[in-house]
């Protein structure tokens, strides 16, 4: 299977009353995985750190397929689906697959990037948005928007029909 960044076993801590994979922790193998894959591609935490960038999310959707059981091995994609031109706001699609290759989970994030001194969202560097746009794996459809019209500055006048 392509695009995996996490494989690991399910541990009892993980388990809840039904016997199988409690809902948090689908969310700890997507997290795990998405910090794996920006690993992979040269953006460590050391590197965001030095940056002083860090990676958040607005949305996080999971949708819940087929059961994962105690001691099932599972394996975690990480696929682009959507990202802006300055690589400040993007979508991924994750998939967490069990041994048996049936697909148990699908996961969906939107996120974007923080300045971590200022706490304020923000473009990454041009380096580390072009790594990000050339070397994270996309999906078939994958949607490359328009950067957002930048806001006016405080002297600057707006001018415009309506």
């Amino acid at each position: 299977m392509e695009h995996v960044f996490l494989e690991t076993k399910v541990l009892w801590s993980q388990i809840d009353a039904n016997m199988h994979l409690r809902h948090s922790a689908y969310a700890d193998f997507a997290a795990q995985a998405r910090l794996d894959m920006l690993q992979h591609v040269g953006m460590s935490p050391e590197v965001l750190h030095q940056e002083h960038i860090g990676p958040i999310l607005f949305r996080e959707e999971t949708f819940y397929l087929r059961e994962v059981r105690p001691n099932d091995t599972v394996r975690v994609t990480c696929l682009l689906s959507k990202c802006r031109e300055d690589g400040s706001r993007w979508s991924f699609v994750q998939e967490i697959v069990r041994s048996d290759d049936v697909v148990a989970a699908r996961i969906l994030v939107d996120g974007a990037w923080i300045d971590m001194q200022r706490r304020k969202l923000v473009a990454p560097p041009a380096d580390i948005a072009r790594q990000f746009l050339e070397r994270v794996p996309r999906t078939a459809d994958f949607i490359l928007e328009p950067n957002a019209p930048s806001k006016p500055q405080e002297n600057e006048q707006i001018t415009g029909t309506i």
